[in-house]
């Protein structure tokens, strides 16, 4: 049961979203700010914290800029902060870069607030089941744990079995979240 008063954090894997929403919409143009007040419904919101790597400037000049303008936007969000991990480029051209750092990030920061107490409900963007130990211990330590994911039932299992509430995000619950 969730109340007004709950104080919420929301800790969104920017990568997996990008995807999530490409694979399961065909795109991208996310409004942040529209999206995050629906997960947040009537409650409090404390803080989000958008997690991403960041574009190699040499590798991909195009793809770098087009990034630092949606870093801009998200960071013009009220109580939210960007963090950044980086991509690294083993192989570059032949092979494509691979984060590091974004979910170790994320982890560290979903459970140094939950053991600080600075939120009631931790909502989790990502269909990602490396979190499913955080989540756990996030709830272990008397906190609720929403996790809003992409795509059908039966897809992040772990996750949705984790969770103390799934949020669908599908063709509804997107309406007034696109740019």
């Amino acid at each position: 049961m969730t109340y007004r008063n709950d104080r919420v954090m929301i800790f969104i894997d920017g990568s997996n979203m990008y995807h999530s929403l490409k694979n399961h919409f065909k795109r991208t143009d996310i409004n942040l700010e529209k999206f995050c007040e629906k997960l947040v419904e009537k409650r409090r919101l404390i803080r989000i914290y958008y997690y991403n790597a960041l574009v190699g400037r040499r590798e991909e000049a195009e793809r770098y800029q087009s990034q630092q303008a949606w870093f801009s936007s998200v960071r013009m969000i009220p109580y939210c902060e960007v963090r950044l991990g980086r991509l690294v480029y083993a192989g570059w051209p032949n092979s494509p870069p691979y984060e590091k750092g974004v979910d170790i990030m994320l982890t560290t920061d979903l459970l140094t607030h939950s053991f600080k107490n600075n939120y009631d409900i931790a909502i989790l963007v990502s269909e990602d089941g490396d979190y499913v130990g955080a989540l756990q211990a996030v709830k272990d330590n008397g906190k609720n744990v929403e996790v809003a994911l992409f795509g059908k039932e039966r897809t992040s299992v772990p996750l949705r079995e984790v969770a103390d509430k799934v949020v669908s995000i599908d063709g509804r619950f997107m309406r007034g979240c696109w740019k």
